[in-house]
């Protein structure tokens, strides 16, 4: 049993990875099937619905995955979250020599007809760590509508962060997101700015 389940979970993580480095359409059966070293067979065994079973059980793990991360640090505040976001992402950016970027944004932006499926997953996903953020700005003491705006902008700000530090092959742009953010939360935190 333990054999199998480390199978399908080392199947899961190469899912994640092609999902990471080179978006929803790279992640076929054959190529989860040469990165994880799991053989053919072990595919419909694990997987009886297939790539689309697949996909959704890695889109969920990698959501899962994050949203851990940022739950956790929310918990010390909406600061603490910004800057546990930026040492996750700049070690996964080193440590993947900037090929790795966030999976969920991949299906987002770039799925295939064939995974329409897993829009409402990502919506989840991203609500999650939306409504976490939110909450955590909010014990901060900011006013709840803005605490929503406020973490709408910091998602899609990281988010794009990410992508620009692959592009230049450097964190400075996510670096550079995280201190205007955290300042914007702080002025947001000491009521400097209008809700």
């Amino acid at each position: 049993m333990a054999g199998r389940v480390s199978t399908r979970q080392k199947m899961l993580f190469s899912a994640v990875e092609l999902l990471r480095e080179r978006g929803a359409a790279a992640v076929t059966i054959d190529a989860v099937l040469a990165r994880s070293g799991a053989p053919r067979g072990s595919v419909y065994h694990h997987f009886p619905g297939g790539r689309s079973e697949m996909m959704t059980d890695a889109l969920t793990l990698a959501g899962d995955a994050i949203g851990s991360i940022i739950e956790r640090a929310a918990s010390e505040g909406s600061t603490e979250a910004l800057r546990r976001f930026h040492d996750f992402w700049s070690k996964t950016l080193h440590d993947s020599d900037f090929n790795a970027g966030c999976p969920v944004l991949s299906v987002a932006v770039g799925a295939a007809p064939d995974d329409l499926h897993l829009q409402p997953t990502v919506t989840e996903i991203f609500e999650r760590w939306h409504d976490t953020l939110v909450s955590a700005i909010a014990a901060d003491g900011v006013d709840p509508a803005r605490a929503g705006r406020l973490a709408t902008m910091a998602i899609a700000a990281m988010e794009g962060a990410v992508v620009l530090s692959r592009v230049r092959r450097s964190t400075e742009p996510l670096d550079d997101v995280i201190g205007e953010l955290e300042a914007l939360f702080a002025d947001a935190t000491t009521g400097a700015l209008p809700g």
